[in-house]
């Protein structure tokens, strides 16, 4: 999953970045995290992109648009 795909899929599972993050137990600034991830000013989890997959399975969103 790229950062674009991530983003898209956040945003198609109604999420905020802060929300996301809240979501996921990230604590208090971890909103930062994912702006970060979507910035490519961090290199993407490999576990956040999993989860988010497994969140788009679950709410059977089979595909996601890039940004």
């Amino acid at each position: 999953m790229t950062p674009e795909q991530f983003k898209s899929a956040r945003r198609a599972l109604g999420y905020s970045q802060k929300a996301l993050a809240a979501e996921w137990g990230m604590g208090n600034n971890a909103g930062r995290t994912v702006r970060r991830w979507e910035a490519l000013e961090r290199p993407l989890s490999p576990i956040a992109a999993y989860a988010m997959q497994l969140m788009l399975d679950a709410a059977n969103i089979e595909r996601v648009e890039n940004v």
